[in-house]
């Protein structure tokens, strides 16, 4: 049986598949504005939310972007600040690594949004996954 205390193997390899597509999005010199526009005016054409705009757009993707990282961190490292600790850490890395990039612009509002997904991440990751697996533990015991 598997020690409960140790992340399954699962967990190593969804977050490899994840840093690999990560570092696909984030460091290719593709510039996203084309997508952006497109999903503004989805959202103001079809759905008459004009007052979402781009900001929002990226903001929001952002976000969404870093919820996986949060959740497999703190399912890794068996700590609720601690994945997210770390996920934000990487977002700053990434955002500094932006600066060298060309096509790319660093922005504290993005590492606030990949924090934001990161902290939702690492809550679902404590509030379902682990408590779950520790109260199971409790009833073993």
């Amino acid at each position: 049986m598997r020690d409960p205390a140790k992340p399954a193997p699962a967990v190593w390899w969804g977050l490899g598949i994840y840093l690999v597509g990560i570092a696909v999005v984030v460091f290719s010199p593709v510039s996203y504005s084309g997508i952006v526009a497109a999903i503004g005016r989805w959202l103001h054409g079809d759905l008459g939310l004009a007052f979402f705009g781009s900001g929002w757009i990226e903001f929001a993707a952002n976000v969404i972007m870093f919820i996986p990282l949060g959740l497999l961190l703190t399912l890794l490292v068996r700590h609720h600040l601690g994945g997210a600790a770390i996920a934000i850490a990487l977002s700053v890395g990434v955002e500094l690594v932006q600066v060298l990039l060309p096509a790319r612009m660093p922005s504290v509002r993005d590492v606030v949004a990949n924090g934001l997904g990161a902290a939702i991440g690492a809550a679902i990751a404590w509030l379902v996954v682990l408590r779950r697996s520790r109260a199971a533990a409790r009833r073993e015991s």
